[in-house]
């Protein structure tokens, strides 16, 4: 483990322990292109089951369907790789844990699967909160199948810890 992911593990991990006034926030991974990393970088951390709940890794459409919610309806219309698909991945990883607050990966990391309208290294990210709206967006990373995953890694982590700093 990279001492960047590592230091940003550990903010992920003091800002969830701070929580909201004096509540810490558990928080729950959804990842399918990502494989389950980040949920690795996070149980790297020593003491995270004071604020780490669980991860999906929903790779196939069934997986998402069938773990985490997602409606077939929305993998048919807009596809796994949407805004859409992440943003019902990360409510779903909310609804089946303890968790308050999420976070989703879902895109195409190569070295193939891409298409004009979504090429390799498209990754939609989703992060939610306990009775609130997912907030969902769309990065494009370069570079090979590594680098555009641990991109989307960092990605949603900083993602995360800047909602968890304005809880």
């Amino acid at each position: 483990m990279d001492a960047d992911l590592i230091a940003l593990s550990e903010a992920v991990g003091a800002a969830a322990l701070a929580g909201r006034g004096q509540r810490r926030l558990l928080i729950a991974t959804a990842e399918s292109c990502t494989g389950g990393w980040v949920a690795q970088v996070i149980t790297h951390t020593a003491g995270c089951t004071a604020w780490f709940e669980c991860g999906f890794i929903t790779y196939s459409n069934d997986a998402k369907t069938q773990l985490l919610g997602v409606r077939p309806e929305t993998l048919k219309k807009y596809g796994a790789v949407s805004q859409e698909t992440a943003g019902e991945m990360a409510s779903g990883a909310l609804a089946n844990s303890n968790a308050l607050i999420s976070l989703s990966i879902t895109g195409i990391a190569g070295p193939t699967g891409g298409s004009r309208g979504k090429p390799v290294g498209t990754v939609c990210f989703g992060w939610c909160r306990v009775d609130e709206t997912a907030e969902t967006e769309t990065a494009v990373f370069a570079g090979d199948r590594e680098a555009v995953r641990r991109q989307s890694v960092v990605h949603a982590l900083r993602g995360l810890l800047r909602r968890l700093d304005t809880a």
